[in-house]
């Protein structure tokens, strides 16, 4: 029997919030048959206006009983108050699984479906999350979060890592593997990779360090200290590693790691050098201390990311 999902949206929600999940689901139906059962819903049904400003039509809100509810987010979720009938409905609908794609979590809180659980959002939000909620466990590092039967995602994008992890849930890992091919994604990341290293790759909130971004990943063979990274940005490194911070969500060192992460991997999955030139190209030096951050990062060591490449 097909599993019935209900993606919600309201007027001013992100559309990539629902088409990308909406995608996922309907490749691995393809893959496997009979799976899936997509409704579009929200108060009222009609045709639903997007932040684009594009439409998409959508059925009333239904009783139920459903296999799992995915909230759509976007700036619609800025005004609670108009969302109260989506709100009352999540209290009561039945559902096996509750999930969120980005500022949508904020609807289920309000549920009160997070009281006590884990859960993450949209880099953005998370000081307004925060303060709003204190009963739950926001950990806003993360892509997407499990707490029992609710998942929660962060910005926009990570609804396809969402979406991809509620397949391999439903139908194992090679079903969500073969949509992420399909779909011409990363094989899906793990849910505990960071959402803040988007804002290292684009040189923090403001842009602020995009140049000495540039500038590392053209010396990432080559010693990344703090210290030389503040001379870089002529700064002292103690208020060079406290700007970079706040402006990127993560340290200078972890900002490094994941950039010889990132050529790591391209070189490992595209390229023919062996695993142990691969991590002195880039700057690992060790290929023991690079495997231990692919595992750490991708859930899996560079050797297997490489056999998966080429399968």
């Amino acid at each position: 029997m097909p599993r019935s999902l209900a993606l919600v949206i309201f007027a001013g929600f992100q559309i990539l919030d629902t088409a990308g999940p909406i995608a996922v689901f309907e490749i691995a139906e393809r893959y496997r048959p009979g799976s899936y059962a997509l409704s579009l819903q929200a108060p009222g049904g009609g045709d639903v206006a997007s932040s684009s400003g594009v439409s998409m039509a959508a059925a009333p809100l239904g009783s139920g009983p459903l296999d799992t509810v995915m909230i759509s987010g976007g700036d619609g979720t800025r005004a609670l108050e108009d969302l109260s009938a989506v709100i009352a409905w999540l209290k009561t609908v039945r559902a096996r699984r509750r999930t969120s794609v980005c500022s949508g979590a904020y609807m289920l809180a309000e549920a009160g479906l997070l009281d006590g659980r884990r859960c993450t959002t949209h880099w953005s939000r998370t000081d307004d999350f925060a303060r709003r909620y204190p009963n739950v466990n926001l950990d806003a590092d993360r892509i997407f979060v499990r707490d029992g039967d609710v998942w929660t995602s962060a910005g926009i994008t990570a609804g396809i890592d969402l979406a991809l992890a509620l397949v391999e849930d439903d139908l194992g890992a090679d079903v969500a593997r073969r949509v992420a091919q399909q779909l011409v994604v990363h094989q899906r990341r793990p849910g505990g990779q960071s959402q803040f290293s988007a804002l290292v790759d684009l040189g923090g909130r403001t842009g602020r360090f995009a140049d000495l971004m540039d500038w590392m990943r053209a010396h990432l063979a080559e010693p990344l200290t703090v210290e030389r990274l503040a001379d870089r940005a002529a700064m002292s490194p103690r208020n060079f590693a406290r700007a970079f911070t706040a402006e990127t969500g993560t340290t200078p060192a972890k900002a490094v790691e994941r950039l010889r992460l990132e050529a790591a991997r391209t070189e490992v999955e595209t390229g023919r050098a062996p695993i142990d030139q691969v991590a002195g190209l880039v700057g690992f030096g060790d290929p023991e201390r690079m495997r231990r951050a692919f595992l750490r990062a991708f859930g899996q060591p560079p050797q297997a990311l490489r056999r998966a490449a080429r399968s």
